[in-house]
């Protein structure tokens, strides 16, 4: 019984660590198909998701399932409605994304999901009344001022960051409203956003035949697994939320935009200065103590105010 129990685990940790692994290195195949306009590159990527998604489904023997969810989910108006604006939001961050990248703010892409986790506890008080511990609060405070020094010091907002944090933070806040599996949510996201990418290629290439078509057959090719760059990482991380905890989940996430900070710098040779350093030592910092305050020993050193807080909740 142990032994079948550690193997799942390690398959929820191997599958779990592969997609954020695979979602780290994404900067590399978007900057493959850098002479596509971003817009392009985002329509094609909304298409054969949706393609590719179907054909997954097709595979598992779960397209009547679908359409059975997909029905009842045309008759639920809150729960469609949420489902249109993740639809909406998982667009933005798709896009900010792919710009970021081609626009060579990669080292931005990684400082936005470093954030992430940080906002996506903010959208949780502020629509869930999730309530925030004495070290989450610490941790909220040095990720303010590691961005806050970016600002001063670039006389900038880092909005590519801010951008993709808050896309992907309301993303999640609206999945967890809909409450929909990643297969069955990837799947529906796909198919309301497909008509309009549709339109949008068929616009700046004049008709249907021409919408899907590009000269450069790497590039095309490229294009058409974006569908599959796109799903096996969210397959991966299904199969791996599933046999991990949550605070495991935490660790992993990590892995991306440690990825992603480390092609920006030592790949494409974007600007890394000591401002940068300082605020990721900062963001850095906030996560470690964000990650360590769901353990026993720092609920144990929380201030007693906080503490029976955490009793009355």
């Amino acid at each position: 019984m142990k032994a079948g129990i550690d193997q799942d685990q390690t398959i929820g940790i191997v599958s779990g660590a592969g997609a954020y692994f695979l979602w780290g290195i994404l900067p590399l195949y978007w900057k493959l198909v850098a002479d596509v306009p971003s817009e392009e590159v985002l329509a094609h990527r909304i298409i054969w998701s949706f393609v590719f998604m179907i054909a997954i489904l097709l595979v598992l023997g779960k397209l009547p399932s679908f359409q059975k969810e997909l029905a009842s989910i045309l008759r639920q108006p809150k729960k469609l409605t949420a489902i249109a604006f993740a639809s909406v939001f998982i667009t933005i961050n798709w896009y900010a994304f792919i710009w970021a990248v081609n626009h060579d703010h990669v080292i931005q892409t990684s400082l936005g999901y470093y954030i992430n986790p940080l906002i996506s506890v903010l959208l949780g008080i502020l629509f869930l009344k999730e309530r925030l511990s004495f070290w989450q609060m610490i941790s909220f405070a040095l990720a303010t001022i590691g961005v806050l020094n970016l600002v001063f010091r670039f006389g900038e907002i880092p909005w590519v960051s801010l951008v993709l944090a808050l896309s992907f933070g309301i993303y999640g806040l609206l999945k967890k409203t809909a409450k929909l599996g990643a297969l069955t949510g990837l799947t529906i996201e796909t198919l309301f956003i497909t008509p309009f990418a549709l339109i949008y290629l068929m616009t700046v290439r004049n008709s249907i035949g021409d919408a899907l078509y590009v000269e450069n057959t790497m590039i095309l090719a490229l294009l058409l697994g974006a569908g599959i760059v796109t799903a096996v990482p969210l397959l991966l991380f299904a199969t791996g939320a599933n046999r991990i905890s949550l605070s495991m989940i935490g660790f992993l996430q990590y892995i991306a935009p440690t990825l992603m900070l480390i092609q920006g710098v030592f790949l494409y040779d974007e600007t890394f200065t000591s401002a940068h350093f300082i605020s990721f030592i900062l963001i850095w910092a906030a996560l470690l103590i964000f990650t360590l305050s769901r353990t026993k020993l720092f609920r144990r050193m929380e201030p007693r105010v906080f503490q029976e807080k955490h009793s009355l909740s």
